[in-house]
């Protein structure tokens, strides 16, 4: 197995948000954090439209695809798809509480399937060379926090799986909307730090709740890793921060003009391939926030983004809005 990847900083998956455009303008943020994709099904990767659904930039590496799915044999043939597309590792999706994953059975469910999750390991282990990994959360609805994420936990290590992506809450699977199981299940993070001190062998990834690089910097002192999910999407500015003030190495922060003029050749080259302006400023709106002309940059962006024949000139106009604030 290939060597495992810097766990330190990590953006979320996110269903509809980190998609292949929203990867390439976060890694001229960050040249060090581990970029993930959305959650995709085994069955899409194997039968759908691969480039569509998977397709990514080199620029984008390091990049985790997160699969969704159940069945050993299909999770091993989607993860051989991961690896021939070039990505650095695969993770499978046993945290998701939406409706549309239970309905399939799996994300949150996995839970409960200790044995089947240890079983797609085992089959994607032996397909792959890249890592397989798994994000799960601490237990769902009434089970018991400890007991459900130490069987949990080891049952799938013994399979195989070394790194674990833990989100520190409960996930209720009746009752409680996504959104809903992102915020109202309380935290524990002292549990997650527990499975981390009793199982010295695993790098355990903390997940949930966290808002800022502070707060970051301060659970890197007991995890091997912290990711982020909201707040690095709607706060892009801090992930230009991140490398400087959580990687070191001498790296300069990149200032929000600067991610901009650096994202630019990536969005001009889309363009003129024809996708539309708004699939990649969308997720940008938020990376002036807390400065002035912020509103102006999102107000520009959201109107005249989506128009059709909408180009770089739109871009420049909102970054104008900006700079006339900011030089005021």
């Amino acid at each position: 197995m290939t060597k495992p990847l810097d766990y330190t900083f990590s953006v979320a998956p996110m269903m509809d948000w980190t998609d292949r455009h929203c990867r390439a303008f976060h890694r001229v943020l960050s040249k060090r954090a581990l970029l993930w994709t959305e959650m995709v099904t085994a069955d899409a990767v194997i039968h759908g439209d691969r480039e569509r659904l998977i397709g990514f930039s080199e620029e984008e590496h390091p990049v985790v695809l997160q699969l969704g799915g159940n069945e050993p044999d299909k999770m091993a043939e989607a993860a051989r798809v991961a690896e021939a597309f070039g990505y650095d590792e695969v993770n499978i999706n046993c945290g998701c509480p939406s409706d549309r994953v239970q309905s399939g059975a799996f994300g949150a469910c996995l839970m409960r399937e200790p044995k089947t999750v240890a079983a797609c390991v085992a089959a994607m282990r032996d397909a792959v060379s890249i890592p397989v990994t798994v994000k799960c959360r601490i237990a769902i609805d009434e089970d018991p926090p400890r007991e459900t994420l130490f069987n949990f936990v080891d049952i799938v290590a013994d399979a195989g799986c070394e790194v674990f992506t833990v989100h520190a809450r409960k996930a209720w699977l009746k009752g409680l909307s996504p959104k809903e199981n992102r915020e109202i299940p309380p935290l524990d993070y002292e549990l997650v730090k527990a499975l981390k001190a009793e199982r010295p062998d695993l790098q355990i990834i903390l997940n949930g709740g966290i808002k800022t690089l502070e707060e970051s910097a301060a659970h890197l002192e007991d995890f091997h890793g912290v990711m982020l999910g909201r707040a690095a999407y709607q706060t892009p500015a801090l992930l230009g921060q991140v490398d400087a003030r959580l990687f070191g190495g001498g790296a300069a922060p990149i200032a929000p003009f600067e991610a901009v003029g650096a994202y630019r050749p990536y969005l001009e080259a889309r363009l003129a391939e024809g996708v539309r302006l708004s699939s990649m400023t969308r997720h940008m709106l938020g990376l002036f926030n807390g400065m002035p002309g912020a509103r102006l940059w999102r107000r520009t962006l959201s109107e005249h983004g989506p128009k059709p024949g909408a180009g770089v000139n739109v871009l420049e106009e909102a970054l104008d809005a900006v700079a006339s604030r900011v030089l005021v």
